[in-house]
């Protein structure tokens, strides 16, 4: 078992089982992975190696012949996430030390799922842009190029799962923000449906962009991992439909017929321009979806000028959700600055206006693709960026409008609270690219069996990146 690090982490909580190894032993080669490989990547904010090992023990000595699928599997939670007792700073240097005291429902989920976290992956500032690169601290960086961003915002956790640190970790998403990552680290990432995972006691934003979802290597273990986090919880203001009978994972192998899939390829925005790689990676997905026996169909998909303004006035007024002092703005970074004084210009009513309209935009894109099981498009519109390639011009403004036109897809799904996918099909010059799959509400079943057809057609996981 001296790699463990290729294993999947199903395959993990199998050695586990069986007695091939302890959960101590992976625990302690996860963390050496992390001290090695980890600073490197920028994936890690910090590691808690005592903490692990200790809940390595109990579970080695309690036994794990019953446990679930996962149990002592090694993971990671986002630095976004609140773990009491962890330092969890959010990516801004005006939290560091701060130490929560209570933990977010997730955090409480994986660890009854036997899961065990050696720490907190990186993040960028409050976790608004789409790659990591927080004040004082190094970049996140995708392992098949460490020159390229990992992406955001759970760029750490995607350097972590790509690299061989994890099997397996914790994301969130509030506008593709574990999609992005997923395809430039060349890996599955789910984007679950709007209330699937409890995001109490005091997560959650109130427009409901932002969910819970994992980053793997497989499809298999991502259905795993929503076994494990998508559990109801009283008070959660969103309901989605039940998951499906025995699970995520149990229902991966049964198929329930050809799927009805929607190709988009153009953008859905003005001002972005798709890579031809980007571009070829969806098209030849749809070829392997009808090949499968899907039917395939090109659409026209345009998000309303209107819409498009409304998601990006709820997301300057969500970046004030972080309380700073305003003796401490100056110390924010300039896209956080940059946000926040936009946010503070939208009066109340304003941003219930943008709300409404989400909301009204949103039963329009339903019903628009209410006749296909899934809409394919390319995950971002450009292959993995050079750190600094975001923020090179020095204005915020432009930085943001740079990140809007590299990922124009990722936030529909936000605002229409589906679920989504990106899956590693498809690679360019050395370079992961990723497509998505967009699915109706509570239908994360449809997305993970359409992923799993691909995967078995072209497995993707034997690449590995040049990491040592």
């Amino acid at each position: 078992m001296s790699d463990l690090h290729e294993l999947s982490a199903l395959e993990t909580g199998a050695a586990i089982r069986r007695g091939d190894v302890s959960a101590l032993e992976v625990v302690d080669a996860a963390l050496e992975r992390a001290d090695r490989l980890g600073p490197g990547l920028g994936a890690f904010t910090v590691l808690t190696p005592e903490r692990a090992r200790d809940a390595a023990r109990a579970l080695d000595r309690a036994g794990v012949a019953d446990g679930g699928p996962l149990a002592g599997v090694p993971t990671a939670i986002k630095d976004l996430t609140a773990t009491a007792g962890v330092p969890t700073a959010r990516g801004s240097v005006l939290n560091a030390g701060h130490v929560p005291v209570h933990d977010d429902d997730v955090v409480g989920l994986l660890r009854a799922a036997g899961t065990i976290s050696i720490g907190k992956t990186a993040v960028p500032e409050f976790g608004l842009p789409c790659y990591t690169e927080p004040a004082g601290a190094p970049p996140a960086v995708t392992p098949w190029d460490r020159t390229r961003s990992a992406g955001g915002s759970s760029g750490g956790a995607a350097a972590a799962v790509a690299a061989g640190i994890l099997p397996v970790a914790h994301g969130t998403d509030g506008g593709g923000s574990i999609r992005i990552p997923a395809s430039v680290c060349g890996l599955v990432g789910l984007k679950t449906t709007r209330g699937r995972v409890p995001a109490g006691p005091a997560g959650g934003d109130p427009a409901g962009l932002s969910v819970h979802g994992p980053l793997a290597r497989t499809v298999a273990d991502a259905a795993a991992f929503l076994d494990a986090i998508g559990v109801p919880a009283p008070g959660e203001p969103f309901v989605p439909a039940p998951p499906p009978p025995g699970g995520y994972l149990a229902g991966l192998g049964h198929a329930s017929g050809p799927r009805r899939i929607a190709l988009a390829v153009d953008p859905p925005i003005d001002g972005a321009e798709v890579h031809p790689a980007c571009r070829g990676a969806a098209e030849d997905t749809a070829a392997m979806l009808a090949d499968l026996g899907h039917h395939v169909e090109p659409v026209a998909h345009r998000l309303p000028d209107d819409v498009v303004d409304a998601f990006l006035t709820l997301w300057a007024v969500l970046s004030l959700g972080d309380p700073v002092d305003p003796a401490d703005e100056p110390r924010l970074q300039p896209l956080t600055r940059h946000l926040r004084a936009r946010g503070r210009e939208v009066a109340g009513a304003a941003a219930m206006a943008a709300l409404h309209t989400v909301q009204t935009a949103t039963r329009t894109l339903v019903a628009e693709r209410a006749a296909y099981d899934a809409v394919l498009t390319p995950t971002v519109a450009l292959p993995p960026r050079p750190i600094g390639w975001f923020t090179a011009g020095g204005d915020p403004a432009d930085d943001f409008a740079r990140q809007i036109a590299f990922t124009p897809w990722t936030a529909i799904a936000n605002l229409t609270g589906e679920p989504a996918i990106s899956l590693p099909t498809s690679w360019s010059d050395g370079l992961p690219i990723g497509v998505a799959l967009r699915g109706r509400r509570g239908e994360e079943a449809v997305l993970l069996g359409l992923g799993a057809e691909l995967e078995a057609a072209r497995p993707w996981v034997g690449r590995r990146p040049p990491v040592v």
